[in-house]
């Protein structure tokens, strides 16, 4: 039975680590917003992801952790410090729990994690396996009795994103030039396509739709985005450093990105940039764009498709196998151009 929540003033939302995952986890905050119109609700999160949260409009703000600089300890203490009402675990691992159990919250909201019930006096069932995470995350207030009544995520930037990303996207790109981004990134090896395949695609995208193309990067990748723009035969712009905000203004201007599944792709779909899914060690019917327009290639065949490996033991066949043509045909599905016949 859902608890009393009256009396809720202060709430707090926990999601760490991955960029993807807590832009997902944002699904809950219009809806938290809605039901408690007066109270203060807050993330807490890591520090790659708090630009995910630090401008969304339904919250009052992110208390963020750095596991280099801050104990367990620090990190309880923090909670507690900010005497929260409700503290909502989406993320459920057994230091999560702990912080939520020992939060001094009135009511605390978990997933039955076999170890961790123990720190909720709410709890959901844990459907990870069998709903997409935008879903698995609302599981948890609904669990509260919250009604959901909004299904959307949300990534926000400002002003100054948004132009810091006009700065270099109009100088690069004619106006009513259709433009696609290309994301060759991804936290594991085994969800990257290939940088050469990805260098032979956008060659074929630019020649056929006369797309400009920009690649994505970040922290780390820099070197990856340049070799496939010097692998291409056609220009492409790799853009200068940029924040997620940032990053999301540059996604929001983009006819269609082409990604790996990644954190990128999940800010794509956030600010509704129709995205073009390449999978394979995940499950995009768990992990895949959320609404957007969409196409979803992958090595169909395989029988390991979604192992969720994050190294290969049997020489990585979901991206080795996947070649150009099957990848082109998604992005024609997407851009409405039919295949046309005769020589290539």
């Amino acid at each position: 039975m859902p608890p009393d929540l009256s009396g809720v003033r202060s709430i707090l939302v926990i999601k760490l680590r991955a960029v993807g995952d807590v832009v997902l986890s944002t699904i809950v905050t219009k809806n938290l917003r809605l039901a408690f119109p007066g109270a203060r609700i807050e993330y807490l999160t890591e520090p790659p992801s708090y630009d995910v949260v630090r401008s969304n409009p339904f919250l009052n703000g992110a208390l963020v952790y750095d596991k280099k600089t801050m104990s367990g300890f620090d990190l309880i203490r923090m909670v507690r410090r900010e005497g929260f009402d409700l503290v909502i675990d989406l993320f459920g691992n057994p230091r999560t729990a702990l912080v939520t159990r020992l939060s001094g919250a009135r009511i605390r909201a978990g997933y039955r994690f076999k170890g961790r019930a123990y720190a909720y006096n709410v709890i959901a069932e844990p459907r990870g396996s069998k709903v997409h995470n935008s879903q698995f995350n609302l599981d948890a207030i609904e669990a509260l009795g919250v009604e959901i009544q909004d299904r959307n995520i949300y990534f926000a930037f400002t002003p100054g994103d948004a132009e810091y990303a006009d700065g270099f996207m109009k100088k690069a790109f004619p106006r009513g030039k259709p433009v696609v981004c290309i994301n060759p990134g991804g936290g594991w090896y085994t969800k990257r396509w290939g940088i050469e395949k990805f260098a032979s695609l956008a060659d074929r995208i630019a020649k056929e739709f006369k797309a400009g193309i920009v690649i994505a990067w970040g922290p780390g990748e820099r070197d990856d985005a340049v070799r496939l723009k010097e692998l291409m035969k056609k220009p492409a712009l790799v853009p200068p450093p940029t924040t997620l905000p940032q990053l999301g203004a540059m996604l929001k201007r983009c006819t269609l990105l082409v990604t790996n599944d990644s954190g990128p792709m999940h800010i794509a779909a956030a600010v509704g940039t129709p995205i073009l899914g390449i999978y394979g060690p995940t499950s995009p019917a768990l992990q895949g764009p959320y609404g957007v327009p969409h196409t979803i290639v992958r090595n169909e065949g395989l029988t390991c498709l979604g192992c969720n490996y994050t190294a290969c033991p049997i020489g990585h066949p979901c991206m080795i196998g996947l070649g150009v043509d099957d990848v082109m045909a998604g992005v024609r599905a997407l851009l409405k151009k039919p295949r046309k016949t005769g020589r290539r």
